[in-house]
Order: C-alpha cells, then structure tokens, then sequence
C-alpha cells in the first residue's frame, strides 16, 4: 500500500481542517517546504499536497508554497484544489507535480477530465469527496445528490491513474477512516482507490490492507501522523507488507 502524507495549505502555511472546514484549521508549519522535507526524512516515498484556497476559489492559489515544497523534496507529488482547466493541468505537469487531483471538474467537467486522463495517461487522479454516500464540490462547501459510486463509474477506461475517496464527516477527526465505503468503491470500480478521512492510526492501515474484497491501493495521513498517533517507520514497513 501507499502511503501519503498530507500538505494542506491555507494562505502559504501548513494546515489541518475539521471536516473541510476553513474556519477550524490548525497550523502545524508555516513553512510548507521544511514539512516536505520532514516527510522525506521520515522515510515516506509520496506527498499529497491540498491547495485548500484554491479549492474555494476555483484557481490555485497558493503556487509559491507548492513549487517550495518541489524544491524541497525528490518525491512524487500528487496536488490537487482550484485545477479546473487544461492549462492549469498542463502548467502544474511542466512544474514538476507528479500527479493532479480533479475534484469539482470531475462532476462539472466530465468530459475534460476524460481528456486530461487520456493526454496525460497515469498523472490525473480524481478526488471524490463525499458526504453521506454522495459527492461535495467546490472545497466540500457544496453537497450533490450525485452517488460516489455512479461518478467514480463515468472515469473508467479513460487513463485514471487513481480517485481519492474522502469521506468528510471524518477528515481530521481521528475517528477511524471508513473502511467499509472505500472497499465498497474498489469493489465498483478497476480505478486504483486511495483512501482519505479519519485514519488516527496504524492499525487503521492494517485494517485497509486487510479489506477482503478489491485491493485498497493506498492511504493519505492527515492529522493523525501531525499529532503523533502515527509512528512512521512502522507505518511505512506495514504499508510495505513486512
């Protein structure tokens, strides 16, 4: 399994939200760049980076902070928030992001999704974030009575390299991720499923990985590991299957 720690960013600083909420973020670095450089030291492979004012605003936002954190890190970078376009797709791939994340395109834009997935075969993912079984949009302010389920079924076959699947009512909970919705997701769809929102600690890992149906291809970590409640050498070697 995979493994990614989470950079959200807030106007330039190193962040975690409550169930998405902007107004209830806790800053854990000003200073994005050293985090990245911190999970690298840690031993972790990827980032999953969260422009969070981009989110909202439709546009990315917070650019300085990301391109400090590719300077500071030899590892992959998925980024999502406020990708909305092709230029926007193509302008983060020329600065050195390893994958996008489309979020809110993903239920406005289909269509655009599709081709970004095909121009850029293994470097699009999309980000399903739901609440109560069914997508949110625009920084999760906006809920749809769209199922998860029925979107993640219209990117199949189009070159997705990945959905991450948040269930929000747990993201920076620490109240456990929901294992049984992200399983129910991979058994739905051959799209490799990333899981998001609640993990408060390894033996949540284990329990993804021990999912009976459909692998659960990986796993982002949130405030668990900022708080400590996640070790990271022994989540890395359990990740690995030792």
């Amino acid at each position: 399994m995979e493994l990614y720690p989470a950079i959200d960013l807030k106007d330039g600083a190193c962040v975690r939200l409550i169930k998405g909420d902007m107004n209830q973020a806790t800053t854990f670095n000003n200073d994005p760049a050293d985090q990245a450089a911190q999970f690298a030291r840690m031993g972790f492979g990827n980032l999953h980076v969260v422009d969070l004012n981009g989110a909202f605003a439709g546009q990315s936002a917070n650019t300085g902070a990301v391109k400090a954190i590719l300077s500071a890190t030899n590892a992959p970078v998925q980024l999502g928030g406020g990708i909305r376009d092709m230029a926007g797709v193509e302008n983060w791939l020329n600065a050195g992001i390893s994958r996008v994340i489309l979020g809110t395109a993903a239920v406005r834009d289909p269509d655009f999704v599709k081709t970004a997935a095909r121009t850029f075969p293994g470097q699009v993912a999309v980000g399903i974030d739901a609440i109560g079984g069914h997508v949110a949009v625009e920084g999760w302010a906006e809920a749809t009575d769209l199922p998860v389920v029925d979107l993640a079924r219209k990117f199949e076959d189009c070159g997705v390299a990945a959905i991450i699947f948040t269930d929000i009512g747990r993201d920076g909970m620490k109240t456990g991720v929901n294992v049984m919705a992200t399983g129910q997701l991979a058994d739905s769809v051959a799209i490799p499923i990333i899981a998001s929102g609640g993990v408060k600690d390894v033996e949540d890992i284990r329990h993804l990985m021990a999912y009976p149906g459909a692998r659960i291809h990986g796993s982002i970590l949130g405030r668990a590991l900022y708080d400590g409640d996640i070790d990271p050498a022994t989540a890395i070697e359990l990740a690995a299957g030792h």
